[in-house]
């Protein structure tokens, strides 16, 4: 499984009745006279004062699976990687950096039997050791202790599922995919799994979230989020319903210390069933692709832009090839509806695109500089996860952090920039530009000095950058961007929006708040 940030969770389990008192709450039923009434709020058919019955008839179903790796450790794959979320399987761990290497390794988790004749589906991370390894052998332990060697039919790396088969003597025992649109805040679920090696554990809970992002950015960044107790070796284990369907593949958990504080996530059965039917039927996984790489529309872009918060996502650049480029899209777009679909935080530009089949014309709804436009844009076919970490022309850029600006630092002084934005500035003349790399024919203005506890220091503008624009408007004069700063004040604006040049990167959108 995967960990982000911890996880334990306070089961409540049993029948007993709440009490809510009315005229106490808003909301609450108001009694129709002077009588204070009190209603009784009793759970649904469904929450029972023990799992038992429904674990019994389960548990065989789900299964420990361990597999046998040469893996190389030379850098890491995990896409959880370098934030709060981890895998949660035991062992397989790379390690980054150094001469490459190849070892043998070893990863344990969960998974469960779909089909009398042996289909098993879990996590693709349980199987290939952080994309790093090389499967050599897999195995498959039913609840009853019987190991079946296994064969790897299918695995979708966007999505994080792969499909298994043991050929077994006797049909053996499955279970089905529910229906996860259905699911509520609220209800109650079961998760059956083998954490840190300890076969066939039992955990309840409820569902915490519904379609939770947890900021990862991939395609597929949409969870049900449960405070049921997850933890490392639950991967690919089932998350059931009170009628023992699979709503959901445990996948993370959020974890400061690798151990389940109550926050775990489980890929949805509306998500995983359809690409599980094409991984068992051999079939490719074709994904819609723009190219273009987004950010999400936080607090201070959103005011920078003078737009409401939680809606829409910014458009940090664009391939020059791509679908989205073809379409007309921009950097600085705000796009704020994919093909009538809209864009937020439950419902990413990358879940709907990867979701939408290539080759579809759609329509997208942007805001440019102010600006509502609608573009038209033929999907493309998402090239593979392999691929895309190979492109390293598009969104990436060499890290090189000397910026070779030669020019002696200046003191920072008193003008509106300086004390509207906490950095100061000159024009970017031919010689400068020469000196910082930046293609000829580059406009602008450059940073000579940075107040390190402005939002501009804080958030790693430095000297040598090259502010290209200001709220879209091209600064080739300290007056230019003087009249800018001095305009979004005007407008009580909190942040201004610079397009930022830094040496061996893609210019990118920066929102810097005013002070």
């Amino acid at each position: 499984m995967r960990y982000a940030y911890g996880i334990t969770s306070a089961l409540l389990l049993g029948g007993a009745a709440l009490s809510l008192a009315t005229g106490l709450p808003a909301g609450a039923q108001v009694a129709q006279n002077d009588a204070q009434q009190i209603q009784q709020v009793v759970p649904r058919a469904g929450a029972p004062a023990s799992f038992a019955d429904l674990t019994a008839q389960l548990q065989p179903a789900v299964v420990n699976i361990s597999t046998r790796q040469r893996v190389r450790v030379a850098q890491q794959a995990n896409p959880f990687a370098g934030t709060p979320f981890a895998d949660l399987f035991g062992g397989g761990q790379g390690q980054q950096g150094g001469t490459p290497q190849t070892r043998e390794a070893q990863s344990l988790g969960s998974g469960f039997i779909i089909s009398a004749d042996g289909y098993v589906v879990t996590n693709n991370h349980v199987i290939t050791a952080d994309g790093q390894g090389e499967v050599e052998s897999i195995t498959v332990k039913t609840n009853d202790g019987t190991e079946y060697p296994a064969k790897l039919v299918g695995r979708d790396a966007a999505s994080d599922l792969a499909v298994l088969k043991i050929t077994a003597p006797r049909p053996m025992p499955f279970v089905k995919f529910g229906d996860s649109r259905n699911v509520r805040v609220g209800d109650w679920v079961i998760a059956i799994g083998q954490p840190f090696g300890l076969g066939g554990t039992v955990t309840a809970g409820i569902i915490s979230a519904v379609y939770r992002a947890t900021g990862s950015g991939s395609a597929y960044d949409r969870y049900l989020q449960t405070d049921a107790a997850i933890n490392r070796g639950n991967s690919g284990g089932p998350m059931f319903d009170m009628r023992g369907q699979v709503i959901g593949i445990n996948n993370a958990i959020f974890s400061p210390t690798g151990g389940s504080v109550g926050i775990g996530f489980a890929i949805p059965a509306e998500t995983a069933a359809p690409i599980v039917e094409k991984l068992k039927a051999g079939q490719a996984i074709e994904r819609g692709y723009l190219g273009v790489r987004i950010q999400q529309l936080n607090e201070d872009l959103a005011d920078s832009l003078g737009i409401p918060h939680n809606r829409g996502e910014f458009v940090q650049a664009v391939e020059p090839t791509g679908a989205g480029a073809r379409a007309g899209l921009q950097p600085g777009d705000v796009v704020l509806k994919v093909d009538g679909k809209e864009v937020s935080p439950d419902q990413t530009l990358s879940f709907i695109v990867a979701n939408t089949p290539p080759g579809k014309r759609i329509p997208i709804e942007l805001v440019r500089n102010g600006q509502r436009l609608t573009v038209n844009a033929v999907v493309a076919r998402r090239p593979t996860e392999e691929q895309l970490a190979q492109d390293q022309s598009f969104g990436q850029g060499d890290q090189d952090t000397d910026n070779g600006y030669n020019q002696a630092p200046q003191k920072q002084g008193k003008g509106v920039v300086e004390q509207a934005l906490g950095f100061s500035a000159i024009p970017l003349t031919a010689s400068i530009a020469n000196q910082l790399g930046a293609a000829p024919g580059t406009q602008g203005v450059v940073v000579t000095a940075v107040d390190a506890s402005s939002d501009a220091g804080q958030k790693g503008l430095q000297r040598g950058d090259i502010i290209l624009s200001a709220n879209y408007q091209p600064v080739t004069t300290v007056a230019q961007f003087e009249a800018v700063v001095r305009a979004a004040k005007g407008q009580n604006r909190p942040a201004v929006l610079l397009r930022v040049q830094r040496r061996g990167q893609p210019a990118t959108y920066v929102p810097i708040r005013l002070r």
